[in-house]
């Protein structure tokens, strides 16, 4: 199961998409309520928010995903249980609170809504939520035994080993025989050699790493190996070519005909190989 959390200040638009008849929504928990709709339970938070004048985002957002397959045999009673115990995890406390499940796609999961404002007027700490709540999340489906995300994340690694193994072999091949000279070159490469390279792109329009797509299957870089990563890659590129010649005098990368701007971390790496490269010419090694 994979929990998510943050807070929000537009909690009626944010519960009227939850309570979704469309999705086929259903009020699997409430805690201190008693409205029958987005508008008058949005009105019920109000009510206890206006006793704090100081936080703004005053409602708690959570999505509770278990797997496929733990979702197809959940009902209404244990999808309670799980907002109940997440609600313990996290330590709510006494205050209002409403979850519904989505059952409009294979994947169910819970939408669950909490009042930052308990009954003193005090604002829940809303101080790394999204990490705490994949913690809560991870230890309720333990408690509960559901299918945990290292035990996902554990059969799916055993069951594309082969797969990931042999996207690396094909990688070093690029590397060893085509010898790009940019990140363009190695992913036109890799396509030669039957895998897509897709480049991932941040909200910053900066690259922040590269997907391998092989046999209907996709995989980060670091999933098949540490020296995949967009640092790893452009660190063998500087084997056979300068940094100037990977990225522009601007700190720039083209990749698929878009200009993009480097990434510090990218910048730093490669500078750093540049000067261990450039010191062992100089030491005959």
């Amino acid at each position: 199961m994979i929990g998510k959390g943050k807070s929000i200040s537009h909690t009626r638009a944010s519960m009227g998409y939850g309570w979704n008849q469309e999705k086929n929504a259903e009020v699997v928990y409430r805690q201190h309520l008693v409205g029958e709709n987005p508008k008058e339970v949005t009105e019920e938070f109000q009510r206890i928010q206006e006793m704090n004048h100081v936080c703004e985002r005053n409602t708690l957002s959570f999505v509770l995903s278990p797997t496929i397959n733990d979702g197809q045999r959940l009902k209404k009673e244990e999808l309670e249980r799980i907002a109940r115990a997440f609600m313990e995890r996290m330590k709510l406390g006494e205050r209002q609170a409403i979850a519904f499940v989505h059952r409009d796609k294979e994947h169910i999961h819970i939408h669950l809504y909490v009042n930052r404002i308990d009954f003193k007027g005090v604002a829940y700490n809303d101080s790394f939520v999204g990490k705490r709540s994949q913690k809560a999340a991870e230890n309720v489906a333990e408690t509960l035994q559901l299918t945990t995300v290292k035990q996902v994340q554990m059969e799916r690694e055993f069951n594309t080993l082969e797969l990931r193994n042999e996207i690396k072999r094909r990688h070093e091949l690029t590397l060893k025989y085509q010898k790009p000279e940019n990140f363009q070159q190695y992913m036109e490469g890799m396509k030669a050699n039957g895998i897509e390279v897709k480049p991932s792109i941040n909200r910053q329009g900066q690259l922040q790493g590269f997907r391998f797509e092989f046999q209907g299957q996709s995989f980060k870089g670091s999933e098949i190996n540490r020296n995949m990563s967009m640092a790893g890659i452009g660190r063998e590129l500087t084997r056979y070519n300068a940094p100037q010649k990977i990225i522009s005098p601007k700190n720039t990368i083209k990749l698929l005909d878009k200009v993009l701007p480097v990434p510090e971390k990218l910048l730093v790496s490669l500078v750093k190989k540049a000067i261990r490269k450039s010191i062992d010419i100089g030491m005959g090694i």
